[in-house]
């Protein structure tokens, strides 16, 4: 039998690749939600996913890894940045992207995951390196175009500034209950980050 392949011996069927890293994902997010990250298991993943304990170490050494494996199958976030030829719009688009990720069904999971990197520096280093530090470079790239059409002053382009957007939506988010407003991204547009770039 393939290394990536499972018998689900409730309906006799082989899963394999994609079909059950998805069945993974999922059971991970379920997990996550039902007990929390300090709480969470690779066994208990396992057997909500009705696979093999060893099926998830042969490709994640550790639940972190998982986690935010199964965060990014869920919520693969904003790739590309926006070009709307106005650095508001931009900031905007990228974070009501954002935003309508978090108020997907998944989001209380990653609510919980979030408030876990307090308490977790391993944890805290995989969700920096693989979501927040992708999402800021997205930021510069829109306050780069900015500064070419003259909206943005040169000297805002710095990793600081702009996380201070991405920033704000995720303490929004830990704070609040969702969904998040679409009020809350203009304020943060409006009234902080303009005013904090503006040539």
């Amino acid at each position: 039998m393939p290394a990536n392949a499972v018998v689900d011996r409730r309906k006799g069927s082989r899963r394999r690749g994609d079909v059950l890293y998805a069945a993974i994902f999922e059971a991970t997010l379920d997990e996550l939600t039902a007990v929390g990250y300090a709480e969470l298991k690779m066994e208990h993943v396992a057997n909500r996913a009705r696979a093999s304990k060893g099926s998830l170490y042969r490709r994640w050494s550790g639940r972190a890894e998982l986690v935010a494996d199964a965060v990014h199958h869920a919520l693969p976030g904003c790739t590309e940045p926006p070009d709307t030829g106005s650095v508001r719009e931009d900031i905007l688009s990228c974070l009501r992207g954002f935003a309508n990720l978090l108020n997907s069904p998944s989001g209380e999971a990653v609510r919980g995951l979030m408030a876990e990197t307090i308490r977790d520096a391993d944890l805290g280093e995989v969700i920096r390196s693989r979501f927040i530090d992708p999402n800021v470079d997205i930021f510069l790239d829109v306050l780069r175009r900015g500064v070419g059409r003259g909206e943005v002053r040169a000297t805002a382009l710095t990793h600081r500034i702009a996380s201070v957007g991405p920033d704000l939506l995720r303490q929004y988010f830990l704070v609040h209950r969702s969904p998040i407003p679409d009020q809350a991204l203009i304020e943060i547009v409006d009234e902080v980050v303009l005013p904090l770039v503006r040539a």
